[in-house]
């Protein structure tokens, strides 16, 4: 084994150990005041540590601020909008191995068969991915992941988690998303350092500039950007668990930039908590509600 990958699953080990942590702390701590307001509210958002995500949500807001505003505005009036649109699809098309491990692993037949399709045409007849051909023909992206695919076998979110430069998360998601799904991406196993973390920084860079202006809207509309984004997260997550069904409000975009590899929902209760802009959001559910495999 090279140094890079001991170093790659150090550095997840690492993760998992952190979050376990995590969960293992936060409801011991917020157990001794759990009959205050303050207690019950924190109940109601799923938010126990909300000091500490606070501290790494403003931590996330610098390096948005003095590296991924500037490189996105950079990235967008350097690539024309089909450029950037075949990068996306480029990375989109390499993230697609992932995608099909947890479809397999959810039962998801149909949305594995899919996903092959989705592959071979785009890495053909889209020449290595460049062009999404298989959506013109009819065969739409999805996305899925570790955290989903422990969802569908009943593991709960966890409390909510705001991961230092990787953003909202829950120790369900960010297990599966930083620990579990490298292992599912064949192409991690074989580029070096410099090409490994070439692509990771082009992912991030591509992804926030698709969401730069939503985030920046939802910035101003919002009274609690914080709130916001915690709600539409947690949303987000339990319309792609539930692959979208019975979701009758507008999605929004990825709010959670994937460093390593990739990632729709039931009906929410209303959520008083935030303004909403005209793009946001997608379902609910105080527990993270899960879908039952072979949906």
């Amino acid at each position: 084994m090279s140094k890079f990958k001991i170093e790659k699953w150090i550095v997840r080990t690492g993760c998992a150990a952190v979050v376990v942590a995590f969960a293992m702390a936060g409801p011991v701590a917020h157990a001794a005041d759990s009959k205050t307001p303050e207690a019950m509210v924190s109940d109601d958002v799923n938010d126990p540590i909300e000091p500490l995500n606070r501290f790494f949500f403003q931590f996330n807001e610098l390096i948005q601020t003095w590296f991924l505003r500037p490189a996105g505005i950079f990235y967008r009036s350097f690539l024309p909008p089909g450029m950037r649109d075949s990068v996306g699809n480029f990375l989109g098309n390499l993230s697609e191995p992932v995608t099909l491990a947890n479809d397999l692993l959810q039962g998801e037949g149909g949305r594995a068969q899919a996903t092959v399709q989705r592959f071979v045409i785009n890495s053909t007849y889209g020449i290595g991915g460049l062009f999404d051909r298989s959506t013109e023909m009819g065969v739409d992206r999805h996305k899925e992941d570790f955290g989903q695919t422990m969802a569908v076998w009943g593991t709960g979110e966890g409390f909510y988690l705001v991961l230092p430069v990787f953003g909202p998360s829950n120790p369900r998601d960010a297990v599966g998303k930083l620990v579990v799904d490298p292992f599912f991406d064949p192409l991690g196993y074989f580029l070096d350092k410099d090409l490994a973390m070439t692509r990771t920084v082009l992912k991030g860079v591509d992804e926030y500039e698709g969401v730069m202006d939503e985030l920046e809207q939802i910035k101003k509309t919002s009274i609690d950007y914080y709130a916001a984004l915690r709600s539409m997260y947690r949303q987000k997550r339990v319309s792609e668990i539930a692959n979208g069904e019975a979701v009758d409000l507008p999605p929004i975009p990825d709010l959670s930039i994937e460093l390593e590899t990739p990632g729709g929902g039931r009906q929410p209760a209303a959520n008083p908590e935030i303004t909403r802009p005209r793009e946001a959001v997608s379902g609910i559910s105080a527990d993270g509600t899960q879908r039952v495999a072979g949906r």
